[in-house]
């Protein structure tokens, strides 16, 4: 099932795709959704981020992804970091090197804490593209990523949310910049699994309906200039563009 928001002429739609039309329904997240009548062409829908978290969790892949032997770590983004298809992240000047990452992120479905490993995965709601926005010049001068993570539309997520998505784990990723092949790799490249970060974020936070978990970037990111276009595709998720302003 593909899920997705909307922006329509009496404003923002949750939406469930149903072959032929987006359909409106009151809470996607909910164990039977209810549809309440209206719909809308796909074509030339204005697509945003596909869910409203209230935690949006980044992981540091210290397993295996460089030389210090540190354990699965994470960090927290603003939810007013958050972004859609289509929109524009600002260039901030003066900071360094900024990079755009390639991410798988996982929906979360239900409230949560302490997930086992034989049930982490329960939790799912689905799956959605994220691109990690970075300011990789703060880096050396700011442990806790507060500034590394947090800038507008630092976060842009979708195009929408794929509900069953067969072997997440082993996905392709390609990333462009100004329609040029940059970078190919796949979710099979990330450190820990993704039963793994459940797990271990889960053990310190709870999670709720909407929330966004983005997995890490497995060799997937790129430094961007001002007027870029960057488009990240995993296969089965569609395609995310986000240019630079």
């Amino acid at each position: 099932m593909r899920v997705g928001r909307i922006q329509t002429e009496d404003g923002p739609r949750a939406v469930i795709h149903d072959g032929v039309w987006w359909r409106a329904v009151d809470d996607p997240f909910a164990p039977a959704p209810v549809f309440t009548g209206e719909r809308y062409p796909v074509e030339g829908a204005r697509l945003l981020a596909p869910c409203l978290p209230t935690v949006i969790v980044g992981i540091s892949h210290n397993l295996g992804a460089n030389d210090h032997p540190l354990p699965i770590q994470a960090f927290l983004k603003s939810t007013r970091t958050l972004a859609g298809p289509g929109d524009e992240v600002p260039y901030r000047r003066g900071i360094g090197t900024v990079n755009m990452e390639g991410e798988l992120a996982l929906v979360i479905g239900t409230r949560c804490r302490d997930l086992a490993r034989e049930t982490a995965l329960d939790v799912v709601f689905g799956y959605t593209i994220a691109n990690d926005v970075t300011s990789a010049g703060q880096v050396e001068v700011d442990e806790k990523f507060t500034q590394v993570k947090n800038g507008i539309n630092y976060t842009p997520v979708g195009p929408w949310i794929e509900t069953s998505l067969a072997t997440p784990d082993a996905r392709a990723i390609v990333m462009h910049v100004n329609g040029v092949d940059t970078l190919e790799s796949s979710t099979a490249r990330l450190p820990s699994d993704l039963t793994d970060v459940l797990v271990y974020v889960t053990r310190w936070m709870e999670l709720g309906p909407g929330d966004l978990v983005l997995t890490g970037a497995p060799a997937t990111s790129v430094a961007v200039q001002p007027g870029d276009e960057v488009a990240i595709t995993i296969d089965g998720l569609g395609t995310l563009v986000n240019t630079v302003g």
